[in-house]
């Protein structure tokens, strides 16, 4: 069976090679569990709730991956989005959790169009290089902000807006060593560090009595605080539409530079040979709607995956695993429950650090390059919004191409996210 739905001979793997790497994968990015939950709970949405969507999109997103796709792709709600979804769009805007959901869902079925009709690869060959490394480092940032405040380590400042927090308490202290902890252990190499980093913490704070033991195995708890609890039409008229297209800028981005790097360490996308690229694309789209109707933001393909593959893993019995594993992770909930906040934030940190690597693809040298890319990324935690960070960077860099004459480089998709932003600014506030 397993030959036939996912041709392991003609990739040149076997059963034991594709369980390990899904074994490997779902230890690198099983943090979300815990992660997405902490995040998304601060809009008021049920926390037990979006721990079961959050591994249910999991799952499901994988799933599809596995069986349409047969690539060896994890997918689950992705790092950042989340956070722009619970801090700028809910906490900052003043919109309601549902109507997040809701445009979380209408991204999807742009996302779908995109994908279908081919658009979504013509946008991604006309955004700078330059934009597209320091979108990653600003989200990076973003990250690193939230997760510095939610340890306690970076506090409010009336005086300088920002400040030290107290590193005295208990609980920044743990942050602090749940961070040493995770590098430590994935400078070693170990498989789920960052997943052992937030368990370590989580253990120490219930030692120390700062945290409640609520044990670890139960049956999974219900979703249906979270269950088609999006509201499209809150969405569509509350003013939403700029923060839709910053899930679908984002999506774009993130989602199809991870599938295609992914796939190439496979080498499942080679020049001259046919791959399922389009497949694999379609997968994503259908994922990020699926996870909004169950209750989380958008799903998109991990990064993470690449250690699956680095194990061997080739085919969809690889992402089959990870969708089982999530599947299993439901009757951990009593777990996920007890990780407070500062076992989830160094986590956080570690990614932002991750992402922040991308600055060195950046063409410092080329101001029209560089200054745009400085101002995406700088403006993401320092107004608290992806979509600031965006709008700056792409407006900035079509200005500073058209003062120096050099306007015939300018993609025409650049030019038209750029003009949307400026649309954005002019009719909507926030």
């Amino acid at each position: 069976m397993f030959e036939r739905l996912f041709k392991l001979k003609e990739h040149h793997t076997t059963i034991r090679t594709e369980l390990v790497a899904g074994l490997t994968t779902f230890l690198t990015m099983s943090y979300i569990i815990f992660v997405n939950p902490d995040i998304l709970s601060t809009t008021g949405m049920d926390r037990d709730a979006v721990f079961v969507a959050t591994c249910l999109a999991a799952a499901l997103g994988s799933a599809v991956m596995a069986l349409v796709a047969n690539w060896p792709i994890g997918m689950a709600p992705g790092m950042g989005l989340n956070a722009f979804f619970a801090f700028t769009v809910v906490a900052a805007l003043g919109f309601t959790w549902q109507q997040a959901l809701g445009a979380v869902f209408i991204s999807g079925i742009i996302f779908l169009f995109l994908t279908v009709t081919g658009v979504r690869s013509w946008l991604i060959a006309g955004i700078p290089h330059s934009l597209r490394s320091a979108i990653a480092a600003g989200i990076g940032l973003f990250l690193g902000i939230i997760a510095l405040k939610n340890a306690g380590i970076v506090v409010d400042n009336p005086a300088t807006l920002v400040g030290l927090g107290d590193l005295k308490q208990t609980g920044p202290l743990l942050a602090i060593l749940g961070f040493f902890v995770i590098a430590v252990l994935d400078s070693l190499r170990v498989r789920g560090s960052i997943l052992i980093g937030i368990l370590v913490v989580t253990v120490l704070s219930m030692v120390l009595g700062v945290s409640e033991f609520k044990g670890v195995v139960s049956a999974p708890p219900s979703i249906l605080p979270t269950f088609f609890q999006l509201d499209i039409m809150g969405a569509l008229h509350g003013g939403l539409v700029h923060v839709i297209l910053v899930f679908v800028l984002v999506e774009v981005f993130d989602a199809t530079g991870t599938l295609i790097g992914v796939a190439k360490r496979a080498k499942l996308v080679e020049e001259g040979k046919p791959s399922r690229l389009g497949r694999a694309l379609l997968a994503d789209s259908s994922a990020i709607m699926v996870g909004s109707m169950i209750g989380t933001s958008s799903t998109t393909a991990y990064v993470e995956s690449a250690s699956g593959v680095q194990a061997g893993g080739r085919t969809g019995l690889t992402a089959l695993t990870i969708s089982l594993l999530f599947l299993a992770a439901l009757f951990i909930s009593p777990l996920a429950a007890a990780v407070p906040s500062y076992a989830t934030a160094p986590a956080l940190l570690y990614v932002a650090g991750l992402m922040m690597r991308e600055l060195t693809e950046i063409d410092w040298d080329d101001l029209t390059e560089a200054a745009p890319a400085a101002l995406t990324a700088l403006a993401m935690p320092f107004t608290y919004s992806i979509a600031n960070g965006l709008a700056f960077g792409f407006v900035s860099y079509v200005i500073l191409k058209l003062c120096t004459g050099r306007w015939t480089v300018i993609h025409p998709a650049t030019q038209i996210v750029a003009a949307l932003f400026i649309v954005r600014f002019a009719f909507f506030a926030g």
